[in-house]
C-alpha cells in the first residue's frame, strides 16, 4: 500500500469524518452497555491515549498504567454518561488530569525505572521519536509551559483535536483555548529564540 501525503485541509477533514464515525459507533455501542462502551473506546482511542500520556509523563510505563485507571474509572462513571459523544473528550480529560496528579506527585515505582535498564536502546517508535534532539527539545520546551498552555498545544498539534473537542476535554470556553494556545505558542517562540 502506498501512503499519500494529505495537505492539512483535506487531513482535518478526514480527521473530522473519523471522529463523527467514532462518536456515532460509540452511540450505537453506550445503548448496549458499559463494558462495550470501554471496550470500543479502547479500540478507538486507547493507542493515541497512551501516546498522549505518554507525551505528559516522558515514560511510557507509567503512560500505559494512567490510561487503564483511566479506562477503569470511565467503566465506573459510564453510567451517568447521558451524551455518547461526550465519552471520548470525558476519558482524555481524565488521562490529563491523572498524569497531572502523576507530575506533581514525582511518582515513578521502582517498575518503572527498571522498565528499560541503562544501556538499552528504547524499541518502541515512540521512545525512538522522542529521543529525536529536536524534538526533544522542542518537547522540553512545551512541557516548561503553564499547564493550560501545554495541554492545549498538545491535544491541538499532537492530537490535532478542534478547538471545540478541546475545550469540551479541558472543560474550558473555546476562547480561552485560542488563548491558551496563542500564548502557548508565542512562549515557545520567545524560547526557542533565546535558545538559538
Amino acid at each position: 500500500m502506498i501512503a499519500i501525503p494529505l495537505r492539512r485541509p483535506l487531513r482535518r477533514r478526514i480527521t473530522d469524518w473519523l471522529f463523527m464515525v467514532a462518536d456515532q459507533v460509540v452511540a450505537a455501542v453506550i445503548a448496549t452497555d458499559r463494558d462495550a462502551l470501554v471496550a470500543e473506546l479502547f479500540r478507538l482511542e486507547g493507542a493515541q491515549l497512551v501516546r498522549m500520556a505518554r507525551l505528559f509523563t516522558d515514560d511510557r510505563n507509567a503512560a500505559e498504567d494512567l490510561v487503564q485507571e483511566a479506562f477503569i474509572r470511565l467503566h465506573r462513571a459510564a453510567h451517568r454518561i447521558n451524551d455518547p459523544a461526550k465519552a471520548a473528550p470525558y476519558l482524555r480529560s481524565i488521562v490529563i488530569n491523572l498524569a497531572r496528579d502523576h507530575n506533581r506527585r514525582g511518582l515513578m515505582s521502582l517498575r518503572h525505572q527498571e522498565a528499560l535498564p541503562a544501556g538499552t536502546e528504547p524499541d518502541v517508535p515512540e521512545d525512538v521519536l522522542v529521543l529525536d534532539d529536536e524534538r526533544q527539545k522542542l518537547l522540553h520546551e512545551v512541557r516548561a509551559l503553564s499547564p493550560r498552555q501545554r495541554d492545549c498545544l498538545l491535544l491541538r498539534f499532537y492530537l490535532e483535536l478542534s478547538e471545540s473537542e478541546i475545550a469540551e476535554t479541558l472543560d474550558i470556553s473555546k476562547n480561552s483555548v485560542k488563548t491558551h494556545c496563542r500564548r502557548g505558542i508565542e512562549a515557545l517562540r520567545a524560547r526557542v529564540e533565546v535558545a538559538t
